[in-house]
């Protein structure tokens, strides 16, 4: 039997899921198969029945979604109008990328593997379930399940035994080649990059999306926390009017953050790159050309608003710089990292402590000094967009849109502070200093509020959870619905209660029942599933008597299931009913729309 052509398809929505996809292509390449790595949505679908060997790799978002560039392929897969066998001649592998906190781990994944299993596809391996929370990260079972797949691939395509693979420390070629151009840029190098304008003012204009973000005028950049609370916390109002832009309570605005000019700087410095050269770029193979990349592009632009030079980097970008390593020291210890035996130390040295891509070009200064500029591509990811819940309404802030944004930083081993690169982007940006420009744009959310006006909801949102519930009930009293419950929770009353003057003038109009818990403000801590837990007669008369719908929105780490936990307890008290059918009413409310959960880890 010839050697099969490889397809390798991902659906990703961080990052994550692409480079792990790219890593299974690599390992293609070294067995000298021919192999294609495309985003699912960028695959046209119909053409699966003729592959014969795919890998498909595909994270879960939300609460059990398929990432954003699978949506199309999602939807066609599961036609009811497919034939039963129409992917026979297939030989597959699913290989997911989840994270447990979350209540639906591996839900793409499990669901992707049994609808093809139902169309006929001949399953090479089991479902891998990669799973972020494991101490060695999503590799702790990507590393098996691959050796378990190429060992099954061997096995129904022999004559790939009789190949001479490629070493792992000689380098493939690179994905692109950088052409640099003899004269440099201005003192404004953005002036002299050809990057496409829309204009804004046309009727016609399409709806801005992740390729036509919209400029949108911060007007005001403002702390909401007092100046002694250990957390910066800001509310950001942007201007979109004439943008086209439409959204819901629920939905979220996403935004691609940039660079700081210090980390550029320091970038140029490692690699010696001067920042305003300019070149071209030809893909060598399939790549297509990255569309956000102007042409022809400088250094600084590439660096400042391509390459997540400040994330932590994966276990492909060890692997990469491993390859290309002339120093036997340092190659030796990338080595080290990329190996199954290295993965704790890995993590020691840069998964515990957050260590950036760019810190760890500085501790490997020999290799950094000699890296080819063709290979910055390949070696480090592109910035992806961060999405916020949308915390205003368009019925009553008309052309604006305002986001809650906690500004990350905390610290760990390393001497230097590990800070969000979004958040803090955002928050250095001062519209009082000049016209400050931010390109987002907005998509559909997870959550859903009822449309009839009698239908109760209740709200749990601690901290900056409580954001699309300040857009939920600005709409929702615009719209003359009243019957609204929040329960809201923060460190302290007078440091981090948000929006508490629009809550106290709600409450006093008769429009909102407000339960709050200030975990710090005495001696035992209180938190919002304890308030749940004492206004249990109140949530069985919503939920039960008035078919109410329950909203919980915040970070995943325990307070989503402390807050179902205290709803249960509610039932069970004053419905008397069991913990087994308390649970099931519970999973009749999911599954009917009626409870509801927006979480983040």
């Amino acid at each position: 039997m010839a050697a099969p052509a490889l397809l390798v398809l991902f659906g990703s929505q961080t990052g994550t899921a692409q480079d792990t996809a790219q890593r299974v292509g690599r390992q293609a390449q070294r067995r000298r198969l021919k192999v294609r790595v495309l985003p699912l949505d960028g695959y046209n679908v119909a053409d699966l029945i003729s592959e014969s060997l795919v890998v498909f790799v595909c994270s879960t978002t939300g609460q059990g979604d398929a990432p954003d560039n699978m949506k199309n392929f999602w939807r066609f897969l599961f036609r009811k109008s497919l034939p039963a066998g129409s992917l026979s001649c297939l030989d597959c592998a699913v290989l997911g990328l989840g994270d447990s906190s979350y209540p639906k781990f591996n839900f793409v994944a499990k669901k992707l593997q049994k609808r093809l299993v139902q169309l006929g596809a001949a399953m090479l391996v089991p479902v891998g379930l990669a799973d972020d929370q494991h101490d060695l990260g999503p590799d702790a079972v990507i590393d098996p399940w691959l050796q378990s797949f190429w060992e099954k691939v061997l096995v129904l395509y022999p004559v790939l035994s009789e190949v001479e693979p490629l070493r792992d420390d000689e380098p493939l070629p690179p994905s692109y080649t950088l052409h640099f151009l003899d004269e440099k840029t201005d003192q404004n190098p953005e002036r002299t990059e050809t990057v496409p304008e829309r204009n804004w003012t046309d009727p016609d204009r399409p709806v801005p999306s992740e390729s036509s973000p919209y400029p949108a005028r911060m007007l005001s950049n403002r702390r909401v926390t007092d100046p002694t609370h250990f957390q910066d916390v800001r509310l950001l109002d942007f201007d979109i009017s004439g943008s086209n832009i439409q959204f819901s309570a629920g939905d979220v605005v996403l935004i691609r953050p940039q660079n700081s000019e210090d980390d550029v700087q320091r970038f140029c410095q490692l690699l010696r790159l001067d920042p305003d050269s300019r070149f071209t770029l030809t893909p060598n193979g399939d790549a297509p050309v990255p569309a956000r990349l102007p042409r022809p592009c400088s250094v600084r632009r590439l660096v400042e608003r391509y390459l997540d030079v400040a994330a932590v980097p994966r276990r492909s970008f060890f692997e990469l710089l491993a390859a290309v390593a002339t120093s036997d020291l340092e190659r030796d210890k990338l080595l080290e990292f990329c190996s199954p035996a290295g993965q704790d130390q890995l993590q020691a040295y840069c998964g515990r402590p957050r260590r950036t891509a760019l810190e760890v070009l500085a501790d490997f200064p020999l290799t950094t000094a000699e890296l080819e500029p063709d290979r910055l591509l390949d070696l480090i990811p592109e910035i992806q967009p961060r999405s916020f819940s949308i915390a205003s309404s368009l019925k009553v802030l008309p052309g604006r849109l305002q986001v809650l944004l906690a500004v990350v930083r905390y610290r760990t081993k390393l001497h230097r502070p590990r800070i969000g690169l979004c958040s803090n982007w955002l928050a250095s940006l001062d519209p009082e200093q000049g016209e400050v420009l931010v390109p987002l744009w907005v998509k559909r959310g997870a959550l859903r509020f009822p449309p009839d006006r009698d239908t109760p909801v209740v709200l749990v949102g601690p901290g900056t959870g409580v954001a699309p519930f300040r857009a939920a009930l600005q709409e929702r009293l615009s719209e003359g619905k009243t019957a609204s419950v929040l329960f809201f929770g923060c460190r302290s009353e007078t440091k981090d209660f948000y929006f508490r003057s629009e809550w106290a003038a709600m409450t006093a109009a008769g429009k909102l029942q407000l339960f709050t818990a200030f975990s710090r403000d005495q001696e035992e801590k209180v938190y919002v599933q304890h308030r749940v837990r004492e206004r249990a007669a109140l949530l069985w008369d919503l939920m039960s008597n008035k078919h109410g719908c329950f909203y919980i929105a915040g970070n995943a780490k325990q307070m989503p299931a402390a807050v179902r936990d205290a709803l249960q307890f509610a039932f069970q008290q004053e419905g008397g009913v069991s913990a087994q059918e308390a649970e099931q009413m519970l999973v009749t409310m999911e599954k009917t729309g009626r409870l509801q959960s927006e979480t983040w880890s």
